[in-house]
């Protein structure tokens, strides 16, 4: 009898979460993402290439719930996937394509028996637990490398992909980890795009390059793209997040999102008898620094999720992944990522800028800002109320308080570590400002905040809401 009663209540629940998420739209500003409310709109996504085509629905299921629990609002996954994601079948025997033919999508009658309804699962349950699907209608190697599309094909493709989720809640994320430098490679990428927009006229369009490259050098005058994307790689030096920066700046305005930085317990430079993996302070530090200088969200990512690595499922490892996927979804980096979005949320949103400028350069500037690892970043409201400071070690710095235009300040050390805002103290304002983490030495990461103390805002990294 209780696991009658169980099972409708269980139903009833995910019924009620079923409604259609806000939609999303660029900011008047054309910096940010924000609903269609105007709500601002942080975006927060995880890295899980793999998704759809090596998970069965009770590990999809156990990994969504995860990452809805840990506030992300976007998951990231390819429907014609990395690792022989056209020949290899997914976790139920299917394959997504007949014959290898992008105009031919291997689908039957019925629920539960295609490759695409599993997707549809997956997708459908992404929304129903509030996130946001990023999907990518095929990764790169597809129309590079081990190539299956050509323009006819990718405009088909498009069209009959965005016919099928056009009602859910979707982000499209076009490329897939290639660089279109050749112009037969931007003419299937523009054709695959001009297939989707053609049917979906709403959902946000945008496309994801491989490392170290913005997108942006190549289509960022296209109108059908809304915004740009970065992916700085997995590197642990400030140098590649400059580029978010340049981006930021360009005419006419669109957002720019740090869609690939470094993923935690990844292989660093790809070097690992050199340098060997990431920890969790390698991962804040690319977060910051993008964010800072002016990325729309920030995505996660673990090296192991991403290609969802399980060796007891005999699954080939791709660059020395530590640990199963499962085991990795509760790395430290994985559930500090919310506290950079309730910062960034906790202070007006929409006039946030880079603020390179606001720290003063020591007489030694590799110390502060400092370089390689230890680049210290400011970003700051553009009416000056507010400035951040994201000081990546326990260095004393001083920042331009002349920038800031009030003349009482509340300083606030916040920790991205937990997430807790611990109050300095009621300031004078003066020209110059200098400032010790509360904690010296390495891998103590702190952000400075300094606001207007006539404005009242709450501690950082809290909101109304919360």
């Amino acid at each position: 009898m209780k696991k009658f009663i169980i099972i409708p209540l269980l139903f009833i629940a995910i019924t009620a979460s079923s409604q259609q998420l806000p939609m999303l739209k660029i900011s008047d500003n054309g910096h940010y993402l924000q609903q269609a409310d105007g709500a601002p709109f942080f975006y927060q996504g995880d890295t899980a290439w793999e998704l759809f085509h090596r998970l069965d629905r009770e590990e999809a299921e156990m990994y969504l719930k995860n990452r809805a629990a840990k506030g992300y609002n976007v998951i990231q996954a390819v429907a014609l996937a990395e690792l022989d994601g056209i020949g290899t079948p997914n976790a139920y025997g299917h394959l997504p394509l007949i014959d290898r033919n992008p105009a031919r999508p291997a689908v039957k009658e019925g629920e539960q028996n295609d490759y695409w309804d599993h997707v549809d699962y997956i997708v459908k349950r992404c929304n129903e637990l509030g996130m946001y699907m990023g999907l990518l209608p095929t990764w790169g190697q597809w129309w590079m490398n081990d190539v299956i599309f050509n323009k006819q094909n990718a405009e088909e493709y498009g069209r009959w992909i965005a016919e099928r989720y056009k009602d859910y809640n979707i982000i499209w994320i076009l490329g897939g980890d290639r660089n279109p430098s050749k112009k037969e490679h931007q003419d299937v990428i523009r054709a695959m795009a001009r297939g989707i927009r053609s049917v979906d006229k709403t959902s946000l369009i945008t496309i994801h390059p491989s490392g170290r490259f913005n997108i942006s050098q190549y289509f960022h005058h296209d109108t059908w793209l809304d915004f740009n994307s970065r992916q700085s790689g997995h590197v642990h030096n400030y140098k590649v997040n400059q580029a978010i920066y340049d981006n930021y700046n360009l005419t006419p305005a669109k957002p720019i999102l740090e869609i690939e930085p470094l993923y935690e317990d990844h292989p660093l430079d790809f070097k690992p008898d050199e340098y060997g993996h990431s920890i969790s302070w390698d991962v804040r530090r690319a977060m910051y620094w993008s964010v800072f200088y002016g990325s729309a969200g920030i995505t996660y990512g673990h090296h192991s999720i991403w290609q969802m690595y399980d060796k007891q499922e005999g699954r080939k490892p791709i660059n020395r992944p530590l640990m199963a996927w499962h085991e990795a979804l509760d790395q430290p980096a994985a559930g500090q990522t919310i506290y950079l979005r309730r910062l960034i949320e906790s202070r007006p949103f929409f006039s946030r800028t880079p603020a390179p400028d606001f720290i003063v350069t020591d007489d030694i500037k590799s110390s502060v800002p400092g370089a390689g690892r230890y680049r210290f970043m400011a970003t700051m409201d553009a009416d000056g109320s507010y400035a951040m400071v994201y000081a990546p070690i326990g260095r004393t710095f001083s920042v331009k308080g002349s920038m800031l235009k009030a003349k009482t300040l509340t300083a606030w050390w916040y920790c991205p570590r937990t997430g807790k805002a611990e109050k300095i103290g009621t300031i004078e304002n003066s020209d110059r400002l200098t400032f010790t983490p509360p904690m010296p030495g390495e891998a103590t990461d702190w952000v400075l905040v300094l606001d207007d103390a006539t404005k009242r805002y709450p501690a950082p990294g809290k909101t109304k809401r919360r």
